[in-house]
């Protein structure tokens, strides 16, 4: 009994001092489970190894030769361990095998998972789109009305699966170089609405968050609820009157894990169909997740307000506002907001009315003139300008809402924007051309010439004078993006979005409202006014400033450089692989190669060891050269298996 006591904790430590040795010498970190296979199997090989390397008779063995003998096995052993781990790191390597918590994890997620396939698989079948979730769909409807109503059909299916899949319907119905205009017309209805969430679970999100002393008084009623949050007004301590934005409990989980589905979805596009390569699926699906995860963090929602409204308080003539934020009594998942006095736009026709037709046109050219303003001056705009999202004033003012998710533009970006009004105004077709390509992704060759030929015959087509076709020259360009292998990102189609939502919102306001016309007469403005000496005076003088500083240094370089030529010191550095590509190219040509050499070596040195009859013996019927060449050869053989299966994958 005590022998075998003192047996466990002497195996414990010769097991411990093996994976010490054995992560030592392959120089490399080695994870704890690999560790402890390798030491096992060291100890294991061990005592054979030791039995066939002595002589028949023990007792013919000295002190000295023993101790040889224990060593050289021990050797034999180690290496055997690290030449199981370089095969295992060969056919499993690092990281390709979760750990137990990891799976255990992974486990729930993928059963949550399976159920909300089959759910979505349910959904799918009820709204008769069964049929497209086989491995070969049928081809599409061939007919303006089996569009129409296949798009019915997926409309009812994504308001049904929740909010990930409104929002997708929503997005979806900005990408018209994406769709037919059937399912672009019935996306666009589609609404980010949901049932009221009872008040107790309100209330108990509000005391979580902000605590139950905030308000002087909240009705428990909601003024709206949609599938994200719902809204409630309220007043503060002091008497003033805000609206009060509360997220849905649990619905952070629920997007999550529709989340999930989503991104692994359009890897699975994106990989097995060139369509999905050609525009990026995952990449997309990456921004709206992105997008979406903003929409769950109202401190997001609570910034944007503060930053559009010190936008909007550039150009006050404008007659546009936003709602104030209250930081203090906000969070993550409660925004406070004041109440801003008016009507949904969708509803206040009799205001409208009373307010007159000069008004009404002068609030519509306002309304998009603050848009271009945001666009292009400072780069926050709002991308979804549907009549519900705006209020009209009794004094005749506009206040936005929802700024959850808004675009933003770079320098450069906003930029090409501007560059491109300016040539659609002036009809100028090589310049609309170059500032779409600026803003554009493409990574082949474009026909520059046949693309400006185009551009060319759209702005013939919708930028003359008298055309009204808002919208449909919007669709007419993406379409021409598309047709030339140009990828729209998703910041300009955010601007795209802006503008074809803010047509029927304008028609609203107006209905006679000429968005081409008012927007050619805004360009031409903003070019005269770009144009003017004072302008083109104060733009000299920031260009001169920023160029001040590498203008004072220049003097100095180029005697340096002078100096070096005549001294003949010059060099030029070149920095060899720079590229992410050209590197991940030469580490795996290097490693293709480092296989090939090692599997052959491995071979020979079976071939010799097969060869030879002498050597000390495992067992009275094996011998350890022939065993080692087995293995040889085996690792020989994974090697170049290996080298062949990179080597003759066609991907």
């Amino acid at each position: 009994m005590g022998e075998a006591l003192l047996f466990v904790p002497f195996l414990v430590v010769t097991v411990l001092l093996f994976g010490a040795v054995i992560r030592r010498l392959l120089g490399v970190r080695v994870g704890p489970g690999r560790t402890l296979f390798a030491a096992v199997l060291a100890v294991v090989v061990t005592s054979p190894l030791l039995a066939g390397l002595a002589p028949p008779d023990p007792a013919a063995v000295t002190l000295t030769e023993g101790l040889l003998l224990m060593l050289a096995s021990t050797g034999v052993a180690t290496l055997i361990a690290m030449a199981a781990l370089v095969i295992l790191e060969v056919l499993l390597p690092t990281g390709s095998l979760p750990g137990p918590v990891e799976v255990w994890r992974g486990t729930r997620r993928r059963i949550a998972r399976t159920r909300r396939y089959s759910q979505i698989v349910r959904i799918a079948l009820r709204h008769g789109l069964g049929r497209f979730l086989r491995g070969r769909p049928p081809a599409g409807p061939s007919s303006a009305a089996a569009r129409r109503r296949l798009a019915r059909s997926l409309c009812a299916a994504l308001d049904e699966g929740g909010v990930t899949f409104v929002k997708v319907g929503q997005l979806l119905s900005t990408r018209r170089d994406l769709l037919p205009a059937e399912f672009v017309d019935e996306l666009t209805a589609l609404q980010d609405r949901a049932t009221p969430v009872p008040w107790e679970q309100i209330a108990a999100v509000l005391d979580s968050e902000l605590g139950d002393r905030v308000f002087a008084g909240i009705e428990r009623e909601p003024l709206a609820a949609a599938s994200i949050a719902q809204v409630h007004a309220a007043r503060l301590p002091d008497g003033t009157p805000v609206v009060v934005k509360v997220q849905r409990p649990g619905i952070a989980t629920v997007v999550e894990r529709d989340l999930d589905i989503l991104l692994r979805l359009a890897g699975t596009l994106e990989a097995r169909t060139s369509w999905g390569r050609s525009f990026g699926v995952r990449k997309l699906a990456l921004g709206f997740a992105e997008a979406l995860r903003e929409e769950l963090d109202f401190t997001v929602e609570r910034d944007n307000l503060q930053t559009m409204a010190a936008a909007l308080a550039t150009s006050p003539q404008r007659g546009v506002r936003v709602p104030a934020a209250y930081p203090a009594v906000s969070s993550e998942r409660v925004l406070v907001m004041g109440r801003l006095p008016g009507a949904a736009l969708g509803t206040a026709e009799p205001l409208l009315a009373e307010l007159g037709d000069d008004r009404r046109h002068a609030l519509a050219a306002g309304l998009l003139d603050s848009l271009l303003d945001q666009v292009l001056v400072h780069g926050i705009f709002h991308a979804d300008l549907h009549p519900g999202n705006l209020l009209v004033g009794a004094d005749g003012t506009l206040g936005m809402l929802d700024l959850g998710s808004v675009g933003r533009l770079d320098t450069m970006t906003r930029n090409a924007v501007g560059r491109l009004l300016n040539a659609v105004g002036s009809g100028d077709a090589a310049g609309a051309t170059d500032a779409l390509l600026d803003l554009a992704d493409h990574s082949g060759e474009v026909d520059e010439r046949e693309l400006q030929r185009a551009i060319g015959m759209l702005l013939v087509r919708y930028a003359a004078a008298g055309s009204s076709a808002g919208v449909a020259a919007v669709t007419a360009l993406l379409r021409t993006f598309t047709s030339y292998g140009l990828g729209v990102p998703a910041p300009v189609a955010a601007v795209f979005r802006a503008f074809t939502t803010l047509e029927g919102t304008l028609r609203v306001l107006r209905p006679e409202f000429d968005l081409i016309g008012q927007a050619r007469a805004v360009a031409g403005r903003r070019l005269a006014e770009m144009l003017d000496p004072r302008q083109v005076h104060r733009g000299v003088q920031e260009e001169l400033i920023a160029l001040l500083p590498m203008l004072r240094g220049l003097p100095r370089r180029l005697d340096r450089l002078g100096d070096t030529v005549e001294s003949g010191r010059l060099r030029f550095n070149v920095r060899l692989f720079s590229d992410d590509q050209d590197r991940r190219l030469v580490t795996g040509l290097i490693q293709q190669t480092l296989l090939t050499v090692i599997g052959a070596a491995a071979g020979v040195m079976a071939a010799m060891l097969l060869g030879s009859d002498d050597g000390p013996r495992v067992s009275a019927h094996i011998g350890l050269f022939p065993l080692l060449g087995y293995s040889l050869l085996v690792v020989s053989a994974i090697l170049v298996l290996r080298v062949l299966v990179v080597a003759l994958r066609r991907d």
